[in-house]
């Protein structure tokens, strides 16, 4: 059933770092609260690497087989429960020999429906992904009642061309789910706002709050952005959500009156002279 309007709730937490059961937990109760306050949800998101935090040394001892996931169990028994379409943020995936940065997608009756692996992995200040994760194959749009959701993770907001794709693919809703740092605030907001004006898609930028093992600090700056740049919800540095109602219709209707995407050139090829 396609929908016009759809609420959408993402979750900003404070991962302790190492420690999935304490995260799991933290999700579960966050999700409850949440859900019995916001009602009629039809998507939740929730952050990067809410099970480990961001710490890459964290990653082997936090991975999970698909198989058997704890903290899938619960996102699956969470969505039956508030009947809620869950965009699960990541968790550290295990799959043979390697490790994944994996989002899972989990429909209102709790069945996995797929699962995006992160494209582009960050290893620069002194962070190492790239030494613990394997880089997945390809971005993944997924459709959920009739809404198309072009997924990302963190350091992809860095990279317009997988969002120009999922828009040319069709999305309507874009997402972003993070641990961003506080040092890098400019970069957050001005990435967020601007790959949801050139695509003209609503934005969901989630991102994890609160301190890390080296003394440095999660952003804590979690957004749901219109197609045309303006805030529909922000918070600050608490643990809490951001709640939004998307109104597809408008955007689809802002589209027509500005379609940006046929001025698109087959080729830029540089001329140097």
């Amino acid at each position: 059933m396609e929908k016009k309007k759809i609420k959408l709730l993402a979750i900003q937490m404070e991962s302790a770092i190492g420690n999935i059961d304490l995260n799991i937990e933290s999700v579960k109760n966050l999700l409850r609260a949440n859900l019995e306050k916001y009602e009629g949800v039809d998507f939740v998101f929730l952050p990067e690497v809410w099970t480990a935090g961001w710490d890459c040394e964290s990653f082997p001892k936090c991975a999970e087989n698909l198989e058997d996931a704890r903290s899938l169990k619960m996102l699956k028994e969470c969505a039956k429960e508030y009947g809620v379409n869950i965009i699960g943020g990541s968790f550290i995936r295990k799959d043979g020999d390697r490790l994944f940065n994996s989002c899972p997608v989990i429909d209102r009756a709790g069945n996995l429906v797929c699962m995006y692996d992160k494209v582009h992995l960050f290893s620069y200040y002194n962070d190492t992904e790239g030494d613990y994760i394997t880089r997945g194959a390809n971005p993944v749009m997924v459709e959920l009642e009739g809404v198309k959701l072009g997924l990302t993770i963190c350091y992809d907001i860095r990279f317009p061309e997988i969002y120009r794709a999922y828009r040319k693919a069709g999305a309507d809703i874009l997402v972003n789910m993070a641990a961003w740092p506080k040092s890098r605030k400019i970069h957050w907001d001005s990435l967020t706002t601007a790959r949801a004006v050139e695509n003209q898609s609503y934005f969901v930028a989630l991102t994890q709050t609160g301190l890390l093992k080296d003394g440095s600090e999660n952003l804590g700056h979690s957004m749901i952005i219109d197609y045309e740049g303006k805030v529909a919800d922000e918070i600050n540095e608490i643990e809490g959500a951001v709640y939004a109602e998307a109104d597809l219709e408008k955007m689809y209707e802002f589209r027509d009156k500005c379609t940006v995407l046929k001025d698109i050139k087959n080729s830029y090829e540089v001329v140097k002279k």
